[in-house]
């Protein structure tokens, strides 16, 4: 029987980490991440594995590509700034095809900005964040639980696709706490016939991103297009109260979370609103958006930014329903009655036009 335990959200990433055999973990503190590393630090020795708290963030996402490119389970942590500092080297571990977990639990900004929830982040994480033509796999959790399990899921996707994959969450998933069942890790990680093993006569083996030669360079990012296309069958998502919904809300993560209970509030007052929540943010749930629009005649994106995830949304439902936007700044958290007043706005507007009534 899995073990029931509370804990903050932080705490349960590397929980999941630990138990899906993360035995590495580099990193450089920033509020609001720390309990990550903190907890790294207390219990990664215990199942033999090695914590280190680098020079910078700079350093941490190096020291992760050196660390995978050996095949070990490597996992950093950072908000934010810090990720902004790691993403030369991330786009290092898409071109070498070297596996890692990367978790942001992002802040506000731009620049140093505050300690806020914030979701700000969301083109940094799915639009690759640097240079190059590449993309990781994102997840968004929006509970604690979420935290546990979705890690031990990035591990395997890092290792399936040989790709980093980011963790996106924010400072209120982060410092929740909240029971978590922690459900143990039962697959066995693939063998990786890639990894660099020095001398071990086993032929040479070479992880690389730099391609000189005609034509090279072309080849290998049309090989990593075709990788990317074929991780749209890991989308994942969540429909909430949305069988006969007229109004259809999209949001992720924490927005996500405080958005049940105003579908909640809505539905008390005789509103048809249901909720789709995007789990994994690339690849991007267009699909179900798409069909959404099309059965309910209108979406509305929630963001605690300025507008982002909007634009995929738009993207998504090509042009079969208008959509809505409300987005907040951070600085502060929404709670489920001022969500419902702004949603309430749309409902209305929507009424007597062939959706809501």
């Amino acid at each position: 029987m899995a073990k029931r335990v509370l804990v903050k959200g932080n705490e349960a990433v590397a929980m999941g980490a630990i138990a899906a055999g993360c035995r590495y973990y580099f990193g450089y503190p920033i509020t609001p991440q720390n309990e990550i590393p903190e907890y790294m630090s207390a219990h990664l020795p215990e199942v033999g594995g090695v914590f280190l708290q680098a020079e910078s963030e700079i350093a941490s996402i190096n020291m992760l590509l050196g660390a995978a490119a050996t095949g070990a389970r490597v996992m950093t942590s950072s908000s934010s700034p810090g990720i902004s500092l790691k993403q030369e080297g991330i786009s290092y571990l898409c071109g070498s095809e070297i596996p890692g977990v990367i978790v942001n639990m992002s802040r506000s900004g731009p620049g140093l900005g505050g300690i806020h929830p914030s979701q700000g982040d969301y083109f940094q994480a799915t639009r690759g964040g640097g240079h190059g033509d590449y993309r990781t796999l994102v997840l968004a959790p929006s509970t604690a639980q979420e935290n546990y399990d979705l890690t031990m899921l990035a591990f395997d996707l890092a290792d399936k696709y040989r790709n980093p994959v980011m963790i996106l969450g924010d400072a209120l998933l982060g410092g929740i706490k909240e029971p978590v069942k922690l459900t143990p890790y039962k697959k066995q990680p693939p063998a990786k016939d890639w990894a660099l093993t020095g001398c071990e006569g086993r032929g040479q083996r070479i992880l690389k991103s730099l391609y000189l030669s005609e034509g090279e360079l072309t080849k290998q990012n049309w090989k990593l297009w075709k990788k990317y296309q074929a991780m749209a069958k890991e989308v994942r998502y969540e429909l909430y109260r949305a069988e006969d919904a007229k109004l259809i809300l999209v949001a992720f993560g924490s927005v996500g979370r405080i958005l049940k209970t105003t579908v909640d509030i809505l539905r008390d007052k005789g509103r048809q609103v249901g909720l789709l929540r995007p789990v994994t943010l690339y690849p991007f749930p267009a699909k179900a958006v798409r069909e959404a629009a099309v059965r309910c005649g209108r979406l509305m994106v929630l963001e605690l930014n300025t507008g982002q995830m909007v634009e995929d949304v738009r993207l998504a439902a090509d042009c079969q329903a208008p959509v809505d936007f409300y987005g907040r700044p951070p600085g502060s958290i929404p709670t489920p009655d001022e969500l419902a007043m702004e949603v309430d706005k749309v409902w209305r507007k929507t009424a007597g036009k062939g959706g809501a009534k």
